[in-house]
């Protein structure tokens, strides 16, 4: 008997420490993607701290996740991962789900699920304000520009539907896109709207082209959405899909908004 009530103990014990894990909702992102997510330094109201140290992440994503996180019941943790790491990092299980701006491409759908859309915006170019691009209203109108976009993205695959621009090489990361075109060494670069908006908020020089219909890059609709990635089969789908869709258009605005005015280089 005395054997038996320590197994049953030491089998209580396991389970605690597995339904613990399971309290957990970890989140990964890149946290360099304002106003979707960055990193700080210091603590706030709306930011949560990045697991083992390394400041706090903000921006719009991390609103998402703290509405996901506390509707599951969950603790929410982030995981800073670059965004070459997220998909594998999410299929080894570092983290449960990619919260982090990334469109649901036919090709990411090979090896994640993805919920529905948390977001929903149209690609632009960031270009100097007085440079020779800020006029521009149509794809054609680029042709001969140095353009580039974050590697590993669908930004910098419709680069090739503009007409003879001259196509540069894929930089990591929007930090390094917008050095580069501080610097003079690229034209401009595609990016998703807020992306761009965020941008002109710490770089007063820049501006950005957006096009009519018919004037600017051919899409399909999981090209310029955005929604949250999970491991095939995860039991969570089915219900962060029922959060998502009770966060309203009003809220999601509200909420982008708001995180473009609290992003560090915005003082």
């Amino acid at each position: 008997m005395r054997k038996l009530l320590i197994g049953i103990l030491a089998l209580m014990l396991v389970m605690g420490y597995a339904l613990a894990g399971a309290e957990t909702l970890r989140v990964g992102m890149e946290c360099n993607y304002a106003p979707f997510n960055w990193t700080q330094t210091e603590p706030g109201e709306y930011a949560v701290p990045i697991k083992d140290g390394g400041g706090y992440a903000d921006g719009y994503d991390v609103q998402i996740a703290r509405i996901v996180a506390e509707q599951l019941g969950m603790e929410l943790e982030i995981v800073k991962t670059e965004w070459d790491g997220l998909p594998l990092g999410l299929m080894s299980g570092k983290f449960d789900a990619i919260i982090a701006g990334m469109s649901p491409t036919q090709e990411r759908k090979l090896s994640i699920d993805f919920t529905v859309p948390y977001y929903e915006s149209d690609l632009v170019i960031v270009v100097l304000k007085d440079g020779p691009y800020a006029q521009a209203t149509s794809l054609a109108d680029f042709a001969g520009a140095r353009i580039t976009g974050q590697l590993n993205t669908f930004h910098y695959s419709v680069i090739d539907q503009i007409p003879g621009v001259n196509k540069q090489t894929a930089l990591e990361n929007f930090t390094a896109m917008i050095v580069a075109l501080a610097s003079g060494r690229i034209d401009g670069y595609v990016s998703e709207r807020p992306g761009a908006l965020s941008a002109m908020i710490s770089n007063p020089e820049f501006s950005f082209a957006a096009f009519e219909d018919g004037q600017g890059f051919e899409t399909l609709a999981e090209d310029i959405t955005v929604a949250v990635g999970l491991q095939k089969g995860s039991p969570l789908l089915d219900r962060i899909n029922e959060i998502l869709e009770g966060i309203s258009e009003d809220e999601r605005v509200k909420m982008m908004k708001e995180a473009m005015a609290r992003q560090p280089l915005s003082e």
